[in-house]
């Protein structure tokens, strides 16, 4: 018996609405939300090995949250920041609380810094670095207090506007970053002028993700460089040129929150630098390769995620002794003085050296080619080009997440020695001088079986 008209368009209605809701929920979800973390009072600004105190502001810093979910319920969130180095406690307090409060695992969220240096201190991070003062203590304990409070806020508002998005991924090029081990900066301007070649390896790739939601276009813009944010020296409140680069592509993007990941950067610079129309000249540069980027046909990234996380156990060459600690502790060299007698105090009040570090390691699978890696701290260009080489161009190696721990050397690094490689863990806190000469295999064999374990 043959189906009336009726009950056919019925039935083709159904079906495509059934249809629709079936590509609803094969598709992402993204959802973005954004805090100021510009200080409100004087905490001093972070690196440089001195006590800076602000003056003023070029414009406000902040942090962005970018959650992702897949189709199978499948979470991650990526935290972007201006901040010069989350340290380990402060991290891992967040971590604690997301899980307590959001269901959110430690293989779930990355927290990224840009490790500018016209951003404000954070609790333990570069300590000895600044004189003791104690009104200065406490502003950046509750400072680092508030920022923990904001940034589990701001990934809850992340996760509450997931909506369905489409992802796309590219990338650029961008030239300034030049390796400051092998040219030095005084003589780079002449080089540049007369269309030589700089030394060392650099990494000029700017990876791009898009965010599309229907009918609104693009509402986010993920971006990296792998180069250091020390363009500027002074006493501003900056984002340094990856700031200028994400008020940049939001003007060029209305509708888009810009978020800026720094790669491995740990030996790369800007130069030349040190005024603030360079700054803005590169901030600008990049958010041009990006923009190119964009027109181009980017590669849309199928939904599904897959995550993994780990620690890998990173050896010291030498753990310090009392009688060492000692001898130190009368250096001329400031830095170096406050963290041998904070050391002492630490064996005075019972606490035992640890003789290796835990590295924090993510692998996020994103559809099945793109990879994105993250690692804790100051990581060299070596690792960029290393990855990638080893894992696909459309991998991103992203340094500076989790924890400052220190300039993480690769293996050829470590042996020609100097700032990155040598004797400077102190700098950092650390309770050695130097890092063991095999990290970088130690690292590698460690990405290898997380990226196993998130393969398609």
């Amino acid at each position: 018996m043959a189906l009336s008209n009726r009950y056919l368009v019925a039935l083709i209605a159904w079906i495509a609405l059934v249809d629709l809701a079936r590509a609803a929920d094969e598709t992402w979800k993204a959802g973005i939300a954004r805090q100021v973390i510009t200080p409100e009072k004087s905490v001093w600004l972070a690196g440089y090995g001195s006590k800076r105190a602000p003056d003023g502001k070029l414009h406000d810093l902040w942090m962005k949250a970018l959650a992702l979910e897949d189709p199978k319920g499948n979470r991650v969130v990526l935290v972007t920041s201006d901040f010069q180095g989350v340290p380990k406690e402060m991290s891992d307090r967040i971590f604690a609380e997301l899980k307590k409060t959001l269901k959110l695992d430690r293989h779930q969220v990355m927290i990224t810094f840009s490790h500018n240096h016209c951003g404000p201190r954070l609790g333990l991070d570069l300590v000895d670095y600044y004189p003791i003062e104690g009104d200065q203590v406490k502003l950046v304990d509750e400072y680092t207090t508030l920022m923990e409070k904001k940034m589990v806020e701001m990934i809850g508002k992340a996760i509450a506007d997931l909506t369905p998005a489409n992802l796309a991924a590219g990338h650029g090029t961008c030239t300034f970053a030049v390796n400051r081990r092998n040219n030095r900066e005084a003589e780079v301007p002449a080089i540049i002028a007369k269309g030589e070649a700089l030394k060392g390896p650099v990494d000029h790739t700017v990876p791009v993700m898009t965010i599309t939601r229907p009918g609104k276009g693009i509402v986010g813009i993920l971006f990296g460089y792998a180069c250091h944010p020390t363009t500027l020296s002074f006493t501003k409140w900056c984002g340094d040129y990856p700031g200028f680069a994400q008020i940049a592509l939001e003007k060029a993007y209305p509708e888009a929150t810009a978020m800026f990941v720094n790669t491995c950067g740990g030996d790369q610079n800007p130069l030349p630098r040190r005024s603030v129309e360079l700054c803005e000249k590169y901030g600008q540069m990049l958010a041009d390769s990006v923009i190119e980027a964009v027109k181009k046909e980017f590669k849309p990234i199928p939904p599904g995620l897959k995550t993994a996380f780990e620690y890998a156990n990173l050896p010291y060459e030498k753990v310090m002794s009392r009688e060492e600690l000692q001898v130190l502790a009368k250096e001329q060299n400031a830095i170096k003085k406050r963290w041998a007698e904070r050391m002492l105090k630490k064996l005075d009040a019972g606490d035992k050296f640890e003789k290796e570090y835990p590295y924090p390691l993510h692998a996020w699978r994103l559809g099945k080619e793109t990879l994105m890696l993250g690692m804790g701290a100051e990581t060299v260009v070596d690792y960029a080009l290393r990855f990638k080489s080893e894992f696909g161009t459309n991998t991103w190696v992203c340094g500076y997440a989790d924890d400052m721990i220190s300039y993480i050397p690769s293996r050829r690094v470590w042996a020609e020695g100097g700032y990155e490689g040598g004797s400077n863990l102190f700098e950092y806190g650390r309770p050695a001088l130097r890092w063991q000469g095999d990290i970088e295999d130690r690292i590698s064999a460690a990405v290898k079986k997380l990226v196993k374990s998130v393969d398609p």
